[in-house]
This record gives structure tokens, C-alpha cells and sequence, in this order.
């Protein structure tokens, strides 16, 4: 944790939010490990803040979701795996010049969280790609069709459809 806060004096400030002590520690200890559960509200985010001598925007997250895009999450993985980690900027450089069809999308993911922390007034020049996901979405809706094979037979031919995850932190 960032500065001289305790993990008591960050739980004295959610319970001031309506949390009771135990469902404050256990907030807490979910929000270490990344779960959002429960869902932080602003004034949770702002009490945190307060309680650590920070800005809240330094302790958001800034994400961005594309679901269902019309590629498989295979080929999106090994441009998501090229970008983890480095500097917003750096990521969308590589990007550019990626040739990968999938580099547009997982591009377009990246500059709606930036897009989103330019809203919430974060420092951009400071952000990070903390964390990029591609998750499988199923068959594409329409791209069911059957192949013909040898002796009478027909196999089937489908295309796949991926959910892309986009996280951008401070750093």
C-alpha cells in the first residue's frame, strides 16, 4: 500500500461509508487482490484516497471492453501478450506497426480506456497497460456452415468471436 496508512485506518474509512468493520476488511482485502467485489463506489474511492493522502484518481483503474469482436481469441492473445506492461504510449506505437490483423482491435480497446482516463482527468503520460484479456466469445452469430468431406459425409465450419479486456493504471 502507498503511504504511511494502515490497513486499520483504510477499514476506520470505509466503515464510515456504511460498511460495517468486518464487511470493510473484507472489501479491503478483496480490492488488494483485484476483485471488485463489491464494487467500489466514488465516495469509497474518495475516502481511500483521503485516508492514503492521494488524489482518487490515482487509485482508479481505467477500462475498456470490446465484446464479441470478429476474430478468434487465439490470434488476439499473441498481440495482447506484445503490449502487457509497457507504457500506453510505447503500447499503441507497437501497435501501429504490428503486422497483425488483430493489432486494430486490440488499438481501438486501448484508446477507449485512454479515452476514459482522459475523462476522469488522470495523468495520461503516466498510465501503463496493466492489463490486457482476451477471453473466448463462442461461435459468431452466421458463421455456422457445413463443409463436405469425402464418402457423403459434411463437417462443420464455424468462425469464433472474442471478448478483449483492457486495463490501464498508473504507474
Amino acid at each position: 500500500m502507498r503511504g504511511d496508512a494502515t490497513v486499520d485506518d483504510l477499514v476506520r474509512s470505509l466503515v464510515r461509508t456504511g460498511l460495517n468493520e468486518k464487511q470493510a476488511r473484507a472489501a479491503l482485502n478483496n480490492w488488494q487482490k483485484n476483485l471488485m467485489e463489491p464494487l467500489p463506489k466514488s465516495i469509497d474511492i474518495e475516502n481511500l484516497a483521503r485516508a492514503l493522502g492521494l488524489t482518487p484518481a490515482d487509485l482508479l483503474v481505467f477500462t475498456a471492453l470490446h465484446r464479441y469482436a470478429p476474430i478468434a481469441p487465439r490470434k488476439v492473445r499473441l498481440v495482447a501478450d506484445l503490449v502487457r506492461g509497457y507504457m500506453i504510449h510505447d503500447a499503441l506505437d507497437m501497435l501501429k506497426f504490428a503486422n497483425k490483423r488483430a493489432a486494430v482491435f486490440v488499438e481501438k480497446v486501448l484508446r477507449s480506456a485512454l479515452a476514459n482516463a482522459d475523462e476522469q482527468e488522470a495523468d495520461v503520460e503516466r498510465l501503463y497497460v496493466c492489463e490486457v484479456r482476451v477471453d473466448e466469445g463462442g461461435v459468431r452469430a452466421g458463421t455456422r456452415r457445413w463443409r463436405p468431406k469425402d464418402r457423403g459425409r459434411a463437417m462443420p465450419w464455424t468462425r469464433l468471436a472474442s471478448h478483449i479486456y483492457a486495463c490501464l493504471d498508473v504507474k
